[in-house]
């Protein structure tokens, strides 16, 4: 499965401490005050499955940015297996960030996507959204299962990601062959996790969400959803359309895609966005001195990956190393003045310490948390083809997108050899949802074909597009006042654009200039 930089979280900047790396997850650490559970009964009509519910326990917050947002944390005890409600459980981490207004419009949970991302953090989302439009809301984040501050949170081959792995891009078949031994032990690291990995389906985690609505006393929620986050939306309105009040779905995930016919486009779209930062580069020539063409900037990207392959810089920084710190351009231009200036420090000066200080930003090494949450949704929710194919599949695309594809394919090669049974992805069903969807038309990770096809599934939905924007999520930070319009008066009043006919967007907004140096 040829997933580019994973189905990624919202930006560069997304969330206070968040930081998007290579694989789509990453973040603060957040710590909650444990709580306990309170049972009462719960209807059997409340869920497909039977089910207690339980009050939460709400207690102090140990993340900074919650506890400046006057936030409360808990945990929501669900299922493991939710068709054995009386089976395992596992501790779901959730926050809360009171409405402000006189009339609260209901709880908003959020989900900024990985999968493998943690959302605590996330409920502070509603302070900033445009005009004042989250106020009314009580904005619920959460870690999903096996992820963050939930129990157990899965951790596979902790330092995985060290430094001066194997260069990415194969030379011959031993090195082939070394990069799926290491997918093996990654997989094989994982199967202490027994009958939970049977468990991390994306169906799980919307069940999940479900438990927690009915915890906190409500019969319907509000969802606002980033990238990944898009599809678990999705899925949590075909499992439970009538649950369903209003959802915000930023970056659309197809979900007619899943897993990886997604990845092969994912991976041809992030190097487009990769070619048009070597070509920004290129226009700052006077200000990096890397290349007077996109062409020539790429030509010298590749050359370096063979400089550092004879010999890592600092003993650290080998190939790999340099492209898991340079294609978070392809998230979008936020980033790009960074790491053409650690770029230019590298060719120009011989100094690798700030590609070294991004490297251990995005790949935090010693942690493996998220990525292996990453894999084991991924893994599960589809089959993934043979080794062969995605062998092959790999060679046919390097020939086309030679930045990003074998840094994709060894990103999700552990599904060749996961554990758990893969289960058949889900039909998305969008009839009687109203769901606001967002989409930049330049964008690499969710390109901007999944949402068209998710406005086509739902046929009450209205899309807003930034034309010719390129960073992955839209808001809180690229929207613009056009877009920032169309968010409020849905998340105020649930007034949507009018629905226009044809594949189209409903609205096209401008997008934001390009940064300068």
């Amino acid at each position: 499965m040829a997933t580019a930089v994973a189905v990624a979280s919202t930006t560069w900047a997304a969330s206070p401490g968040q930081a998007v790396t290579g694989r789509g997850v990453g973040g603060p650490s957040v710590a909650t005050g444990q709580g306990t559970a309170a049972w009462r009964t719960v209807a059997p009509e409340a869920a497909p499955f039977a089910t207690a519910v339980q009050d939460v326990s709400w207690g102090r917050c140990a993340s900074v940015w919650l506890r400046q947002a006057r936030a409360q944390c808990g945990f929501v005890t669900v299922p493991m297996d939710h068709a054995d409600p009386s089976g395992e459980t596992l501790q779901i981490a959730v926050s809360r960030v009171r409405h402000t207004t006189r009339r609260s419009q209901g709880v908003m949970l959020i989900n900024p996507g990985g999968p493998g991302a943690p959302g605590l953090d996330f409920a502070i989302l509603g302070l900033v959204m445009p005009r004042g439009s989250g106020a009314s809301y009580d904005w619920i984040g959460f870690d999903p299962r096996g992820v963050g501050e939930s129990r157990p949170a899965l951790s596979c081959r902790p330092n995985f990601f060290h430094a001066d792995r194997p260069p990415y891009v194969p030379a011959n078949q031993a090195e082939l062959q070394t990069w799926l031994a290491r997918a093996k032990y990654y997989a094989d690291g994982c199967a202490k996790y027994g009958s939970l990995l049977d468990h991390m389906k994306t169906t799980d985690a919307a069940r999940d969400m479900d438990v927690i609505r009915q915890a906190l006393g409500v019969n319907r929620i509000n969802f606002y959803g980033y990238s990944y986050g898009s599809y678990l939306g999705q899925v949590y309105a075909t499992l439970f359309p009538a649950q369903v009040r209003r959802m915000v779905l930023d970056s659309n995930v197809d979900p007619t895609k899943v897993w990886h016919e997604f990845g092969l486009e994912q991976t041809v779209e992030v190097e487009r966005v990769m070619n048009q930062f070597f070509g920004w580069i290129a226009r700052h020539h006077r200000t990096y001195r890397l290349g007077r063409s996109a062409a020539g900037v790429k030509r010298m990207y590749l050359k370096q990956r063979q400089v550092l392959r004879r010999q890592p810089a600092a003993g650290v920084l080998g190939p790999s190393e340099w492209d898991d710190a340079l294609t978070v351009a392809g998230y979008g231009p936020l980033s790009w003045p960074l790491l053409a200036q650690a770029m230019g420090r590298w060719v120009n000066q011989g100094r690798p310490r700030l590609l070294i200080r991004i490297w251990r930003v995005v790949d935090t090494p010693g942690d493996d948390n998220g990525y292996a949450a990453f894999n084991a949704v991924m893994c599960t929710d589809a089959p993934t083809p043979d080794v062969g194919t995605v062998v092959a599949d790999a060679r046919r695309l390097h020939r086309v997108a030679p930045v990003i594809t074998w840094a994709s394919t060894w990103n999700s090669a552990p599904c060749l050899y996961w554990p758990a049974e893969p289960g058949s992805p889900v039909t998305v069903e969008g009839e009687g949802v109203r769901p606001l969807l967002l989409g930049q038309t330049r964008e690499g990770v969710t390109p901007f074909s999944g949402s068209l096809a998710v406005r086509s599934i739902f046929p009450e939905s209205s899309l807003v597009a930034i034309r010719g924007g390129k960073t992955h999520g839209t808001t809180p930070d690229i929207a613009g006042p056009c877009a920032n319009t169309r968010i409020a008066a849905y998340l105020k009043r649930g007034a949507l654009p009018p629905r226009l006919p044809g594949r189209r967007a409903d609205v096209y907004c401008p997008g934001p200039p390009l940064p300068r140096p």
